[in-house]
């Protein structure tokens, strides 16, 4: 493999060779998606049908939980503590 000075390279030579290597890496992950589906196929013929994986996952929506409407002090310090009686007002003079 030919080591590239990435240093001395401009901008569009940059931008030149990231482009082909997404090119590249494209052809490469479709070959291989060819590859196993065609892998699939074969052992599709052995048993139970092989279901195709979509292209990406989708993610399932999260449960919402319901809300507590009075929550419940969850420790000891929090039951034993009563309510602070209002301050009085004090008289400015």
């Amino acid at each position: 493999m030919i080591k590239i000075d990435l240093d001395s390279l401009n901008i569009e030579e940059l931008a030149a060779l990231r482009d082909r290597a997404t090119d590249k890496l494209a052809d490469k992950v479709a070959a291989r998606q060819a590859e196993l589906e065609a892998e699939l196929e074969k052992l599709s013929h052995y048993g139970k049908s092989v279901k195709k994986s979509q292209a990406t996952p989708v993610a399932k929506p999260k449960k919402e939980e319901p809300k507590e409407e009075a929550r419940e002090p969850s420790s000891k310090e929090e039951l034993s503590k009563e309510p602070a009686a209002p301050e009085p007002k004090s008289r400015a003079a």
